[in-house]
């Protein structure tokens, strides 16, 4: 799995990101089905860990993935496909504004059968300020202060926490910018949006 996680974030086709919150492994989001031309679009999986459920850190998570998205690599639209009975990833997309488009009736084959999927998408331009900022300001931040924010790393999901390797961006072009991980401090890397993003 890690190989293949590999091969398509080197191809420009997926985007692995491993969680940290307070210096332990928390979740994993993953974007995926990137694609170029016409459509520059993708779409976001992800899961947390239960005993960090609700504090923010899957949220912050997604804004960072998605201002990355759309300011880093040029990505137009993303997407998030859930079971419509996973209320809490549905609260996830909701916070953070992305709007329902509608069903698709037996999307994916889960646990044994194919199963429904709600689908959420958000375009670049409903978000001209930054998701992270928008997740900031709706969580009711001071301008200028940001709230406490998981890591959101980019390595392989074997890796130990602190171990974030630094890749080359998947798209050339893209541009290096600077973040801060808890427990690390300011991390310069490939994959994460403008400094007033993360």
């Amino acid at each position: 799995m890690v190989r293949h996680l590999r091969a398509e974030a080197n191809a420009g086709r997926m985007l692995p990101f491993v969680i940290e919150y307070r210096g332990t492994l928390a979740g994993q989001l993953t974007v995926a089905g990137i694609s170029w031309g016409s459509m520059c679009s993708g779409h976001v999986g992800y899961w947390v860990d239960q005993s960090v459920a609700g504090r923010g850190v899957m949220p912050t998570a997604v804004a960072l993935a998605v201002d990355h998205c759309f300011r880093t690599l040029g990505l137009h639209r993303i997407e998030v496909c859930i079971r419509p009975e996973n209320l809490p990833s549905r609260r996830v997309v909701e916070k953070l504004g992305f709007r329902e488009e509608g069903l698709r009736p037996r999307f994916l084959h889960i646990d044994g059968d194919w199963r429904d999927h709600l689908v959420f998408a958000l375009t670049a331009e409903e978000a001209p300020e930054g998701l992270l900022a928008r997740w900031h300001r709706t969580r009711g931040a001071a301008p200028g202060q940001r709230p406490t924010a998981p890591g959101l790393s980019p390595r392989a999901p074997h890796e130990p926490p602190g171990t974030g390797s630094h890749r080359e961006a998947p798209r050339p072009g893209a541009h290096r910018d600077t973040w801060t991980e808890p427990g690390r401090g300011p991390v310069r890397g490939p994959w994460n949006g403008p400094e007033d993003s993360g």
